[in-house]
């Protein structure tokens, strides 16, 4: 795994149903367990780390949701949370460059702000990935406001993610110059830069490592950097490779009933049935999941896995899933 300790922003992507949101709250964990103060920040409006994180309905605020594990000199840092979303990200942006004030807001009311977002999306993602680099750059300058040591960034899924952090290249037809066209340049002079990776979640199935190996392409086309892939709910393997190839065999039946007696209970049809099917389930389970895992290996991208959890995703699951990603180098 390499270095990544001099990244100030993770931009965490994936195919939808991949469990991306959970591993960005995950990574931000883990970046605190390592003294670190960290902000994770969302852009699509779900409200998903309030609930992964079990507090109320985040403002257009910093608020400090959780500490993270004391590492081994005993600090721990602090995830602070950050719902960003395109209207009020506008009202501040006119407020700084503008000084609107009251007639910002007059413009919300009238629904000017949601006109302006919505014929122009390039216009949105420029906004967005503004705020996030208004908070990656921050520093001690920056009299009463927060500074962070990393940024995560809970991003869209992998097939926009490109065109999301790509902002001057969507403003192209828009914007040639002028305050937006210029935040624009200077938001990708930091994507672009070693202090942002690109981190791609996926499940080791085929649809979903597919996207992933698309989506690396289209990155590294843009000239973005890649960081790792996170393979999310990789099951693990109950049994012995042996058994689960009795199982998968003409004999699995027997096997499984002469287990059931040694064991002392009675191997009743039923019961043998099932237990062969769950475990030829499991064996073409786990022989998918390696057949994807070559393929992942193949892009030469980094790569963590993160297991299923038994119990679901809750705030202790988020800090379980933590530790594998520390354990595995993703956070020093």
């Amino acid at each position: 795994m390499p270095d990544f300790s001099r990244a100030r922003l993770h931009v965490v992507t994936g195919k939808g149903g991949t469990g991306k949101s959970t591993v960005a709250a995950s990574l931000a964990l883990a970046l605190a367990s390592t003294g670190r103060t960290v902000l994770l920040c969302e852009v699509e409006g779900r409200q998903g780390i309030a609930r992964m994180f079990d507090v109320d309905p985040l403002p257009y605020a910093e608020t400090r949701i959780a500490r993270g594990l004391a590492d081994e000199s005993g600090r721990a840092g602090e995830v602070h949370a950050l719902h960003i979303d395109p209207e009020s990200a506008l009202l501040e942006y006119l407020a700084m460059y503008y000084r609107l004030g009251r007639a910002g807001r007059a413009l919300e009311k009238f629904g000017v702000v949601e006109f302006a977002t919505t014929i122009a999306p390039g216009v949105r993602d420029v906004l967005l990935t503004g705020k996030v680099y208004e908070a990656v750059e921050r520093n001690s300058r920056h009299k009463g406001a927060q500074v962070y040591d990393a940024v995560v960034l809970d991003a869209p899924p992998t097939g926009r993610i490109t065109q999301f952090l790509n902002v001057n290249g969507e403003l192209a037809g828009l914007a040639k110059v002028g305050p937006v066209r210029s935040q624009a340049d200077t938001v990708m002079t930091l994507f672009r830069s070693p202090r942002t990776v690109v981190h791609l979640v996926t499940l080791l199935e085929e649809m979903p490592v597919t996207e992933t190996v698309d989506g690396i392409a289209e990155l590294r086309a843009a000239d973005l950097r890649v960081g790792a892939i996170v393979s999310n709910l990789v099951r693990p393997q109950e049994v012995d490779a042996d058994l689960l190839a009795d199982v998968a065999s003409e004999q699995g039946r027997t096997h499984v009933a002469a287990g059931l007696e040694a064991a002392g209970l009675e191997p009743h049809d039923v019961l043998v049935d099932a237990l062969v099917s769950q475990g030829r389930d499991h064996a073409e389970r786990l022989a998918l999941q390696e057949r994807q895992r070559e393929v992942v290996a193949a892009t030469g991208v980094p790569n963590v896995d993160l297991p299923q959890l038994v119990d679901g995703v809750d705030l202790g699951g988020l800090y379980e899933l933590a530790a594998a990603l520390k354990e595995q180098g993703l956070a020093r």
